[in-house]
């Protein structure tokens, strides 16, 4: 048996795939699964099914929904009901959010110890554990309240697998995936300066220097801040040549 939540909700067991049914009782699964193992209260569950305005049935329905989960579950996974809620108690099973959050652990790792083939190879098996958007299919309560923090640690992979293959000498292959990444993600500098080092290094600086003067006016127009450390670092580095030797966590 195996749990997915880093795209549409999902149990998969003997190789079926388990799509719980409809929203509120995927709503409610998901929750469990990212609570790891602490309880997850009825008043909280309330509001992630139903916002402001449950039905006076809610506790029922919360019971129901539970109960049906709990068929679906292997036997020796208990779902558990206490005075403070439901509790899903899934150690031993595989999920996908956990072995993501593993392997980019791993890999953030390797490549602090400039262990940059290995580092590469584990975010990039770390991100193929995504398969959409987040908690897909769920209420937009859970959404709110639980793909923020995915989300970030999802582009926190992709900035050190990037980085990675960076220092592999890859940033020609790089520069169109970066492209997209810098146009998704406008504030995000180090998007920003990974591909200043792309494309200075593809012999393309005045590209690069433009990047800069582009981030920063957005910067500046949008938030009223100047460029923080790493991007004004990168931009000196440029300037100075010394792009070629420095790699990016070094201009940090």
């Amino acid at each position: 048996m195996e749990y997915r939540i880093l795209g549409p909700v999902q149990i998969w067991a003997a190789g079926q795939e388990d799509a719980l049914g409809g929203t509120k009782q995927r709503t409610t699964f998901a929750a469990l699964v990212v609570a790891g193992g602490r309880a997850v209260s009825d008043e909280y569950l309330s509001r992630l099914l139903w916002d402001q305005s449950p039905p006076n049935t809610a506790a029922a329905q919360i019971h129901t929904y539970a109960s049906r989960i709990r068929r679906r579950l292997d036997p020796h996974t208990p779902l558990l009901r206490s005075r403070a809620g439901y509790r899903l108690l899934a150690e031993e099973v595989p999920c996908d959010h956990v072995e993501f959050a593993h392997r980019t652990r791993d890999g953030l790792a390797a490549l602090r110890a400039q262990e940059y083939a290995r580092a590469a190879e584990q975010l990039t098996r770390a991100l193929a554990l995504w398969r959409g958007e987040a908690l897909a299919d769920t209420t937009e309560q859970l959404v709110e309240a639980e793909r923020p923090s995915l989300e970030e640690a999802r582009l926190e992979a992709l900035e050190g697998r990037i980085e990675a293959e960076l220092i592999l000498g890859r940033h020609r292959q790089l520069i169109p995936e970066l492209t997209r990444l810098v146009s998704r993600h406008p504030m995000r500098e180090r998007f920003r300066a990974l591909l200043m080092t792309a494309l200075y290094r593809s012999e393309r600086q005045a590209e690069a220097m433009s990047l800069f003067r582009d981030g920063r006016r957005i910067l500046v127009d949008e938030l009223g801040v100047e460029p923080g450390r790493l991007l004004v670092r990168t931009y000196e580095a440029i300037l100075s040549g010394e792009v070629r030797t420095l790699m990016p966590h070094q201009l940090v």
